[in-house]
């Protein structure tokens, strides 16, 4: 984007264009209320005042709205932004963006709406990002988490680490420069004050690993020999009959796939019976080969045995090609098992049939990837401010050997002043402009 286009007067469709109830169109920038007058049949938008009337182009009416104004900096964006609420069919809203372009406004780039509220200094960066993650949450607790954010969470936390580092730091260069007037700190304050902050990273790095699932999902396999209640256990975490079920042994030839959500996007697949059979044909053996590799491709294998026929051989074999990956043993059919002994003591017996152990079964899913339920998560964090976490930890580390090594206290500043500029990346108050525009590059248009 050119220097001179950075503020100047944006719009964009805010709603997802199809047949709805409302269509939204975003006007942010110094001309905002001139370009809306120019289109709207009423002479004035007060701001912070709901106004309703007509579009209008060349004295024909385009569709009766009510526009939303809001003066800087008091809005999203912190310009002047205007915005039309019209009738949500694709063709009214796009001739309503178009007027806005004929009248002075010029398209929006992705997440520049956002951009503009970051630079406007309304939000920091991590609460950009949370908007992103809200907008594209595959779960409904990634959106409850990625609100935390939003509402100013991680980057709270963010400051409090920095301030305690600023504190000692300000300590250091004091002793150095008015060495007269001021001691140096004690070594024993630095290592307790850098032990504290490096405790207090460690415990937002410690979600890294569920942010990273909560965001990007996980693939699960089921697994084991044909007739066992695979895709019957496919249909009941699904909650339908997406898998076709028979008493035919080989009945599932190709991969199915859908994704849930148990608080963690789950993509299921539903797999071929994997067997040993010189009499199976050529389109069931391909199934049994596409099978092996999405078990190979899967986060999470659920092995399933018919606890009703008992542990086979075939069983056996299938297990010991996954007993090796991150895998749940579930023991189906159990509703008609006469033997209700476990075979593995961590078996989970479950009926897909009559959905006994469904719901537990998508708790142990859940915990065996996030080691704890997601309510109990603080922070979520993407892998950028991750990498920032880190290398400020690293420094932290640094200036914390030095300091039980008595180094000279001027050569632990540096150390310190690194970790203060990896925390600052992570809200914005040193960020480079190639990092900027990558981030905002994966927001919609309009948002």
């Amino acid at each position: 984007m050119n220097i001179k286009d950075e503020f100047d007067t944006i719009t964009a469709i805010s709603t997802p264009l199809g047949t709805g109830g409302v269509g939204v169109i975003r006007i942010s920038g110094d001309k905002s209320f001139d370009i809306a007058l120019k289109m709207f049949d009423k002479k004035n938008l007060p701001a912070g005042k709901i106004c309703h009337g007509w579009i209008i182009n060349d004295g024909k009416k385009i569709d009766e709205v009510i526009i939303l104004p809001f003066k800087a900096p008091n809005s999203y964006t912190g310009e002047d932004v205007v915005e039309i609420q019209c009738h949500g069919g694709i063709n009214v809203v796009k001739n309503i963006l178009e007027l806005t372009i004929k009248n002075g406004a010029r398209m929006a780039q992705r997440g520049e709406f956002t951009k503009r509220a970051f630079l406007n200094k309304r939000i920091d960066l991590s609460q950009a990002e949370a908007v992103d993650d809200l907008i594209h949450a595959k779960t409904s607790e990634f959106a409850i988490q990625s609100a935390k954010n939003l509402s100013g969470m991680l980057a709270d936390k963010i400051r409090e680490i920095k301030k305690e580092i600023f504190e000692v730091a300000s300590k250091i260069v004091a002793g150095i420069d008015f060495p007269e007037d001021v001691a140096e700190p004690e070594y024993s304050y630095l290592n307790e004050s850098f032990e504290k902050s490096i405790n207090e990273i460690d415990k937002i790095l410690a979600y890294a690993k569920s942010s990273d699932v909560m965001r990007q999902g996980l693939k699960v396999a089921i697994v084991g020999r044909p007739n066992v209640g695979k895709s019957s256990l496919f249909n009941a975490l699904l909650n339908l009959n997406r898998a076709i079920v028979t008493e035919i042994a080989g009945t599932t030839r190709d991969i199915i796939s859908e994704t849930i959500d148990i608080g963690i996007p789950v993509t299921l697949i539903d797999t071929a019976g994997i067997r040993d059979d010189k009499n199976i044909d050529k389109v069931e053996e391909i199934g049994i080969e596409y099978s092996k590799q999405s078990l190979n491709d899967s986060d999470l294998v659920l092995f399933l045995y018919d606890s009703s026929a008992g542990y086979v051989e075939d069983d056996k074999l299938i297990y010991e090609n996954i007993k090796n990956k991150k895998h749940l043993i579930i023991a189906n059919k159990n509703d008609i098992a006469t033997n209700k002994a476990k075979i593995f003591e961590n078996e989970l017996k479950i009926s897909a049939n009559t959905k006994e152990g469904i719901e537990l079964l998508k708790e142990k899913i859940k915990n065996i990837v996030l080691g704890y339920s997601t309510e109990d998560m603080e922070f979520t964090t993407n892998q950028r401010q991750q990498s920032c976490l880190i290398r400020c930890k690293e420094s932290l580390e640094n200036a914390l050997n030095a300091s039980k090594n008595s180094v000279l206290q001027d050569m632990i500043y540096i150390d310190l002043k690194s970790a203060l500029l990896a925390l600052d990346e992570i809200t914005g108050e040193v960020i480079t402009d190639d990092i900027l525009n990558n981030i905002f590059d994966h927001f919609c248009i309009g948002k």
